[in-house]
């Protein structure tokens, strides 16, 4: 059988081969069958190094508590999977976890996105919307690229963050939110603050706790159990192929200045130009 083979394929010949023996007497579960891996909270981030371990660790103890977490690290280091771990630990994993990237959306969209805006607030504003903060009600947000914003954008999420309060453009009144709010950023924010273009109040605002995430090059015994879980996810199959030792070196000889993204797209394009081979 292809080793590609999709559980709903599973599912299809094994209810055929249900009907067609007649001595089968050993009932299937079909539910085991089609079920999907599915990682949640720290079990997201792959692998065991003392580095990981660390973060883990971080992640179960902050998830508890209410106040900011920074998470910092290198483009493609995986800082919204902790951002969602923590979400996932904490008590309020049934809520939304809703992320935004500061750093992809004109600054006059952003603070409509960010704190919700009024009728009628500005041109083409024909309804009351309400922000991010609002819509994750008592969940998480997540704020990616923080280094990226406005210095009067900046005063106005300080005053957020202070008061748990919003006030949509074009409104007089503030808002009150519940949700727990998580920051990232690729930036060097203590640099930015010496440079005078990200506010101090605000980097310690952000900073009341930090989880450091650091490059693949540091944690290279993790590159192996990051590319047998892709190749595991990326065929929706049991079967995991195999490496050889020459290119378990050449993996981990590379130093992945695009981090686990970058590893995991090669994994990809590797598995799928090579007709998902069962070693490599």
């Amino acid at each position: 059988m292809a080793s590609e083979i999709k559980r709903s394929d599973l599912f299809y010949i094994a209810k055929l081969m249900e009907k067609k023996s007649s001595h089968a007497h050993t009932e299937i579960n079909y539910d085991e069958i089609l079920i999907t891996e599915k990682l949640f909270g720290i079990n997201r981030l792959i692998g065991e190094s003392d580095k990981i371990k660390k973060i883990k660790a971080n992640i179960v103890s902050y998830a508890d508590t209410n106040l900011p977490v920074l998470i910092t690290g290198e483009t493609g280091s995986g800082k919204e999977v902790v951002a969602k771990a923590l979400h996932e630990e904490s008590p309020r994993k049934a809520e939304p976890f809703l992320a935004i990237n500061c750093g992809a959306i004109a600054e006059s969209l952003l603070q409509s996105e960010l704190f919700g805006h009024m009728a009628g607030s500005y041109t083409g504003a024909i309804k009351e919307h309400k922000g991010i903060f609002q819509e994750a009600g008592k969940g998480t947000v997540f704020l990616d690229e923080i280094g990226e914003i406005s210095q009067g954008l900046q005063v106005s999420l300080l005053r957020v963050l202070e008061n748990n309060e919003v006030r949509p453009v074009g409104s007089s009144n503030q808002v009150p939110f519940h949700c727990r709010v998580l920051a990232a950023t690729n930036a060097n924010l203590e640099q930015l603050v010496v440079n005078k273009v990200f506010r101090e109040d605000l980097y310690y605002r952000l900073k009341r706790l930090e989880i450091q995430i650091p490059p693949l090059r540091e944690r290279k015994e993790d590159i192996i159990p990051i590319v047998t879980h892709c190749l595991k996810s990326f065929r929706n199959s049991s079967d995991t192929p195999t490496l050889s030792d020459e290119l378990k070196s050449a993996l981990c000889a590379y130093d992945w200045p695009g981090n686990i993204r970058q590893l995991k797209n090669e994994i990809e394009k590797m598995d799928l130009i090579q007709s998902r081979k069962s070693h490599y």
